[in-house]
């Protein structure tokens, strides 16, 4: 029955209902990128949330400073709270590097910054702004079992576009490598594997927590974001006070294998930090034989994809889904060097400097732009309406 529970909450769509939750009292995250400005997408993201009305709406921007100002002042043009922090200025870098916490840039840095500016608010909720298919329900849900007690939220969906099935990289690549870490395992599963295993899509960049927890939250630079947050949820939340919640149908764009930005790429950075919250739950994992043993795990699930393909009358391409196990089954190995962002309440920096040194930035670049030529064009290649190309989704 698809009620049936999970080991954590699992709430199911089973009607249109749109439950009540406490939105007045929560902040919105939605990391962007240049490339989302003016899409159609971003734009019924932003005019959604304006429906919803949340307490506050934080976009951490990813954008050259020739772009970030123009981002602003379109961000600004809708009826929401919104603060606009622009990631990539030089007084924020500063200010990271004077703190100890320059690095690697990517997604997850982005979102710690902006996880920081939303800890005023009781409630925070985090998700992408690439989404075909935004729908205000989307929060609602997520933000429903927080106002039943819960800690910890996270979004689920099918992933069935034109025809066929993504959740390429959750598919197979996080599945297979969790079931495969639990045969190994003596005895009894780990309950940190267990856990990992009964989200229905562990790599949905869609979750919300009280303030509480964000603020306990390590957070993963890059693509490692998702399950790594997931991972600093099981330790903090567990499975009594963890939920998951059916956002129905979902849309966005996706990524190739290849490619600097691929999933071969993202892969690497989800497997070091599946890996990284196993051990840290006190798992000894044997590295040894672990890139077979995943294999044989991701033959198994191709082989029930297929049938499930078929079953419901979609394309399936079995020779390439194997293809894409061998391509991600060489990113498996020990992680690297530890380069988590700490706990927003260990962090040797102060939000509101953050929002001063962002703020000033951004100001920056828009006196600049003031008295240059004035264009406004900000985002990616251009399209037959006058939008910019979204940027690629996750998968």
């Amino acid at each position: 029955m698809e009620y049936v529970q999970e080991r954590v909450t699992t709430l199911h769509a089973l009607t249109d209902h749109r439950p009540d939750a406490p939105t007045d009292r929560a902040a919105v995250v939605v990391p962007m990128t240049e490339r989302e400005y003016g899409t159609l997408a971003a734009e019924r993201v932003l005019s959604t949330l304006e429906t919803v009305d949340p307490a506050r709406v934080i976009v951490p921007l990813r954008a050259s400073a020739d772009r970030a100002g123009p981002f602003a002042d379109w961000l600004d043009g809708f009826d929401l709270d919104v603060e606009t922090l622009w990631c990539d200025g030089p007084r924020l870098a500063s200010l990271l590097e004077a703190r100890g916490l320059d690095g690697e840039r990517g997604k997850g840095r982005d979102v710690w910054l902006a996880l920081g500016r939303a800890l005023d608010e009781e409630f925070v909720v985090v998700h992408d702004a690439d989404t075909k298919t935004y729908s205000p329900a989307f929060v609602n849900r997520l933000l429903f079992p927080l106002g039943r007690g819960y800690a910890f939220s996270k979004g689920y969906y099918a992933r069935v576009e034109d025809g066929s099935l993504y959740g390429r990289l959750f598919r197979l690549f996080f599945r297979p490598l969790v079931r495969a870490l639990g045969d190994a395992a003596p005895g009894r599963e780990p309950a940190v594997l267990e856990y990992l295993s009964a989200f229905r899509y562990a790599l949905a960049g869609e979750f919300a927590a009280t303030s509480d927890l964000v603020s306990r939250l390590r957070v993963q630079r890059g693509w490692g974001l998702e399950v790594g947050t997931l991972g600093e949820a099981f330790g903090h939340a567990g499975f009594a006070d963890s939920a998951q919640v059916d956002l129905g149908r979902y849309e966005h764009d996706h990524r190739s294998v290849e490619g600097p930005t691929g999933l071969a790429d993202m892969s690497r950075a989800v497997g070091e930090a599946t890996l990284r919250a196993v051990e840290d739950a006190g798992v000894d994992v044997d590295y040894d034989g672990l890139a077979d043993r995943y294999r044989d795990a991701a033959a198994t699930l191709v082989d029930g994809y297929a049938a499930d393909a078929a079953f419901n009358g979609l394309s399936y391409d079995a020779a390439d889904e194997r293809s894409q196990v061998a391509t991600y089954a060489e990113a498996l190995g020990e992680p690297g060097p530890d380069t988590r962002l700490p706990a927003w309440q260990d962090a040797p920096v102060d939000p509101d400097e953050v929002r001063e040194a962002a703020g000033e930035d951004l100001e920056a670049v828009r006196g600049d732009a003031s008295g240059g030529n004035g264009s406004d064009a900000v985002g990616g290649s251009a399209t037959d309406d006058g939008h910019a190309e979204p940027a690629p989704g996750e998968d």
